[in-house]
């Protein structure tokens, strides 16, 4: 039987390799009751901390290798919306029992994406009880080049990245609230279960974006946290919310619920300046994402004004997830 320090020694510790050098680094990773971190020269740290929890952010019976994928996935997503370089990360990891082929899928999982972003594994904790997932992920930022919520401006445009509303989609499938098509269906799977962090994007939008911020809980309600910390309003063209075709075939009403407020998308979603149209459009191909201007910045107290294609007033009444009244 696998005790909690032979369990983190073959799953975890001998996978886990040290930081990658960089200017100013004192790394000291696992095996002390601390690792050491320090940022290159003239950069800060960012840290971010995620928590999945069964039954709350994940089914219980989820394929264990892309739920390691997604709980690193969804802290890099953080590191990415504020234009910050992976560097290394904890994990904290409650388990109701040491299931070893789980374990096995597990890591192979999350170090498959922690090796992509040379992002190294440097401490955490492993205890018995309910699944729960919890991950401190580090990186570093030039200093005072961090794409912030609160620096978003009047006249702004605002942009999303990829496609939005495949998570929900695929949640949507799985609760049984729609049937799709085989194809569909195993894509919107997909989305939901292994989502894609835009860390080159949020490394690019350095100096060029104002505002941004990852798409987690759904646009509407991520949207309107821009807005409220920088004190502004935005109009935003509900049609030219970017979704894939097979999106985009679901019942108006529920095309609109995942696309505008279904969360679980990880895009990003950024402001800029008018003048800086071109160069979005070089990122956007320098980094192989497609980005879409949805709407505008406005001045004024916060909040969405919904438009459709025409530019007709839409009346809706949408909200990002929340953790404590969710379905």
């Amino acid at each position: 039987m696998l005790s909690e320090f032979s369990l983190i020694d073959r799953y975890f510790a001998r996978r886990a390799k040290a930081p990658s050098p960089r200017q100013g680094d004192a790394p000291l990773g696992i095996g002390d009751d601390c690792a050491l971190i320090a940022p290159p020269a003239g950069h800060q740290l960012a840290i971010s901390t995620d928590m999945l929890v069964a039954g709350r952010h994940f089914f219980a019976d989820v394929d264990a290798r892309a739920l390691g994928h997604k709980a690193l996935a969804v802290n890099l997503s953080d590191l990415a919306a504020m234009g910050a370089k992976p560097h290394a990360f904890t994990l904290a990891l409650a388990l109701p029992h040491a299931d070893e082929a789980w374990l096995e899928a597990f890591s192979d999982g999350m170090f498959a994406l922690a090796e992509r972003f040379d992002c190294a594994l440097v401490g955490g904790d492993t205890t018995s009880g309910p699944l729960n997932i919890c991950i401190t992920v580090f990186g570093d930022v030039a200093h005072a080049s961090a794409l912030r919520r609160d620096a978003a401006k009047p006249g702004d445009d605002i942009y999303v990245s990829g496609t939005l509303g495949d998570a929900r989609a695929g949640l949507g499938v799985m609760r049984g609230e729609w049937r799709a098509p085989d194809e569909a269906a195993s894509a919107w799977k997909r989305a939901l279960e292994k989502p894609e962090p835009r860390v080159a994007l949020g490394l690019a939008l350095g100096g060029v974006a104002h505002a941004a911020l990852d798409i987690s809980d759904g646009l509407a309600g991520d949207l309107m946290h821009i807005l409220r910390r920088s004190a502004v309003s935005a109009t935003v063209d509900a049609d030219a919310v970017p979704c894939s075709d097979a999106v985009r075939a679901l019942p108006e009403a529920a095309r609109r619920q995942c696309a505008l407020a279904g969360g679980d998308d990880y895009e990003l979603c950024f402001t800029a300046p008018r003048n800086a149209r071109d160069s979005i459009a070089r990122i956007g191909e320098r980094v192989g994402v497609a980005l879409t201007r949805i709407g505008t910045i406005e001045s004024g107290a916060p909040g969405i004004a919904w438009r459709d294609g025409s530019g007709a007033a839409l009346s809706l009444t949408l909200q990002g997830f929340d953790h404590f009244h969710a379905d």
